[in-house]
C-alpha cells in the first residue's frame, strides 16, 4: 500500500520534486562509491587512494593518472536508463514531477527523457578547455589517450565536481528553490551522508517527505513515508498506479505512456 499512498500524494501535489543519489544509477549497472563492491572499496592498480584520484589536486598534479582513472571508473558508456529513470520521465511529461535533483553525473535522466534536471555534481557529458573555455563532447575525453587537449593546446577537463571543489552556486540555488517550493519531496537511492547535497533537505517545508532506500538513513524519522526497496521497481509501480488513476478519470488520455 505504500506505493499506492505515494501515488495518491503525487496526484494531489502541486509541485513534486525527486532528489536522487547513487542508488538511481546502480540499477543501470554503474557502481556506487561506498557500498561493498563500490569504487572506494575495490582494489585499484593506482598508487593513490580513490578519493585522491578524483580530486582537483590529482587533476592538476597528475593529470595523466587522473584521466586514466576517470575513463576507467567514472564513465560507463554501456549504461542505459532503467525503469526508474523512465518512470520519472513519464511522470514529468504528465506534469506530475516538477524537477529532478541528482547527485549522479551519468546523464541517464536526460537520456530517459527528463528535461528539468539539476545536476549537483556536474555531468560527464559536459567538458571544457581550462585555457579558452571551449566546450567539448565526451568523445574528446574518451578517444584521446593521456591528457585530452583543445585545439588551443589547453587541457580539456570534465565539468564534474571533484574533491576539493565546490558545487556550482547556480545548481545549489536551483536545487534550494525547487525543494523549498515543493509540497512533496521524494528522496531515493541515497544515504544522505554526502554534504553539502544532503543539507538541501533542510530547505523542505512542504507537506510530505518520502524516502525510498534499501537501507536506513538519518532522515527516516523525519519522513512521512519510508519505502524499503529498489528505486526502479518502486517508481515504476507508482507511475503505473498513477497511469491507472488517469485512465479511470480520462480514458482517452495517453500522457503517462512510459515509452512516449
Amino acid at each position: 500500500m505504500t506505493g499506492e499512498q505515494l501515488a495518491g500524494w503525487i496526484d494531489e501535489s502541486t509541485s513534486t520534486v525527486f532528489f536522487g543519489g547513487a542508488g538511481m544509477s546502480t540499477e543501470s549497472g554503474i557502481p556506487d562509491f561506498r557500498s561493498a563492491g563500490g569504487l572506494y572499496t575495490i582494489r585499484h592498480d593506482v598508487p593513490y587512494p580513490a578519493e585522491y584520484m578524483l580530486s582537483h589536486g590529482c587533476l592538476v598534479e597528475h593529470p595523466g593518472e587522473f584521466f586514466d582513472f576517470y575513463r576507467t571508473y567514472l564513465v560507463h558508456p554501456e549504461a542505459k536508463p532503467n525503469i526508474g529513470h523512465r518512470a520519472l520521465a513519464a511522470l514529468e511529461r504528465a506534469g506530475k514531477i516538477s524537477a529532478i535533483i541528482t547527485q549522479n553525473i551519468d546523464g541517464l535522466h536526460q537520456e530517459a527523457g527528463s528535461r528539468h534536471v539539476i545536476e549537483l555534481h556536474g555531468s560527464i557529458h559536459r567538458n571544457r578547455c581550462v585555457n579558452c573555455g571551449s566546450a567539448h563532447s565526451l568523445s574528446v575525453i574518451m578517444d584521446t589517450p593521456g591528457i585530452p587537449r583543445c585545439s588551443c593546446g589547453g587541457m580539456v577537463r570534465p565539468e564534474v565536481v571533484l574533491y576539493e571543489e565546490s558545487l556550482r552556486s547556480q545548481d545549489l540555488d536551483d536545487a534550494m528553490t525547487a525543494i523549498s517550493t515543493a509540497d512533496l519531496l521524494i528522496v531515493g537511492g541515497t544515504s544522505l551522508n554526502v554534504y553539502p547535497a544532503a543539507a538541501l533537505l533542510r530547505f523542505f517545508r512542504g507537506r510530505h517527505l518520502v524516502l525510498i532506500n534499501r537501507e536506513d538513513t538519518g532522515y527516516d524519522r523525519a519522513a512521512d513515508l519510508v519505502i524499503r526497496g529498489g528505486l526502479g521497481e518502486t517508481l515504476s509501480a507508482v507511475q503505473h498506479a498513477i497511469m491507472v488513476r488517469g485512465e479511470k478519470s480520462a480514458p482517452t488520455g495517453g500522457a503517462y505512456d512510459e515509452t512516449g
